[in-house]
């Protein structure tokens, strides 16, 4: 698919990648173009101006890259990076790119210990480890468990925790392991203050759109047949692992709330069940504390 660029001023660029990207099927075509072209400038997208003029080099390099978007690799992984809680992580091919609407489930947390001194918090399947590192980042004093399986997203999730130390966070403590082992983390039982997840939970079969079905890992999106295998493990990990008063957040897919929610009160160990909204007011996480 090619574009008409015209001159190469960065205003007529942008309508350009604009009208290729909205043909490609793009959600967000003209945002997609503006974090490629900050991306190519080395600036913020608030920085972007339509009149200044693009050099060669950057032009060809911006094009090569709203090609790859019209063919719809996920934006972030062109631009090598994502951000969740002001916290900016490394992404790439085989590791899940945190999102915009996680970010409601990470204030809810981060609320539940805003009042616990030295809280010590859990994130189960942490791919890119972008939620266990804004907690880090908000509560210095945390002390942090992140854990995942795939050895390829767990790269990604060590190179993170490495750079996030580097600058002065408090580093989290990573394990490579299985969410749904019965015996994960069995030292921390009945002393967690909060457990967050964001799980697989897509139904085995489900058509996604190419930026998930063709790019993402297959592992951090699909749940078994009824989208609940992962989950499950979850809640019967919140039921242990929290001490009394403790909270728990998973995300879900916006029809599976209610599911979710009876999953928890199936346990008989929690309180204040209920499910919260994303930024779009879609049903994205369930919420409960330990009685």
């Amino acid at each position: 698919m090619t574009a008409n660029w015209g001159e190469p001023t960065l205003g007529v660029v942008l309508t350009d990648a604009e009208k290729t990207l909205t043909e490609a099927g793009a959600w967000q075509p003209r945002g997609d173009a503006e974090k490629l072209a900050a991306h190519v400038l080395g600036c913020t997208v608030e920085q972007l101006s339509p009149d200044a003029t693009l050099g060669l080099e950057d032009l060809a390099r911006l094009r090569e890259l709203v090609a790859r978007r019209a063919d719809r690799t996920p934006v972030e992984y062109l631009t090598g990076c994502a951000v969740l809680g002001g916290v900016e992580v490394a992404v790439g091919p085989g590791v899940f790119v945190p999102r915009k609407h996680t970010e409601p489930l990470l204030a809810w947390g981060l609320d539940v210990v805003r009042e616990v001194s030295d809280p010590l918090a859990v994130d189960l399947c942490t791919g890119s480890a972008a939620i266990a590192l804004a907690v880090a980042h908000a509560r210095p004093d945390a002390t942090v468990h992140a854990i995942e399986l795939d050895p390829v997203a767990l790269s990604w999730a060590r190179r993170n925790v490495a750079r996030q130390a580097e600058l002065g966070d408090t580093p989290i403590i990573l394990h490579a392991g299985d969410v749904t082992d019965p015996a994960m983390f069995a030292d921390l039982d009945g002393t967690v203050d909060l457990l967050l997840a964001n799980p697989p939970f897509v139904v085995d079969g489900v058509v996604l759109p190419p930026e998930w079905q063709e790019h993402q890992p297959w592992p951090a999106l699909f749940g078994g047949q009824d989208g609940l295998v992962v989950i499950r493990a979850v809640v019967a990990a919140a039921t242990r692992l929290l001490r009394a008063g403790g909270g728990v957040a998973i995300e879900h897919d916006d029809e599976q709330a209610e599911v979710v929610m009876s999953l928890l009160r199936e346990q008989d160990t929690f309180t204040d069940i209920s499910y919260g909204v994303d930024h779009w007011g879609t049903p994205r996480y369930t919420t409960a504390r330990r009685k």
